[in-house]
């Protein structure tokens, strides 16, 4: 049983699992889940968690406006990725327009017209 043979792990684990249910459970549970949560891993010793209840803290509001929004920063993350493959895929180029014109037929949503081949209809 390992809260017998290592309790730190355990209460780790039992951490661990809090903030996977405060962060899943939506609305006023969720920030109430939250609360409890930053209570908890304060009093817990465990440098680890008591390091991330800090950063939390500092950020909450940042974290209860995108929970009661829905929004994250993930769409630009994933653009800004795209754009340094493109820029690796790239290099070597004579200038910087054949990077633009890579980005923008990846990123753009342009999709033009190749000879001899058909557009399938939708």
């Amino acid at each position: 049983m390992p809260t017998k043979t290592d309790p730190r792990l355990w209460r780790a684990y039992l951490l661990k699992e809090g903030l996977r249910y405060a962060v899943t459970v939506k609305g006023e549970e969720g920030k109430v889940a939250l609360d409890a949560w930053i209570g908890w891993a304060r009093r817990s010793r465990l440098p680890a968690f008591v390091e991330l209840q800090r950063k939390i803290v500092d950020n909450r509001a940042a974290i209860e406006a995108s929970r009661d929004t829905g929004l994250s920063n993930a769409l630009v993350e994933s653009a800004n990725t795209k754009i340094r493959l493109i820029t690796r895929i790239a290099f070597g180029f004579h200038g910087p327009k054949p990077l633009i014109a890579l980005a923008m037929l990846s990123l753009g949503g342009y999709c033009p017209d190749l000879p001899g081949r058909n557009r399938p209809t939708e």
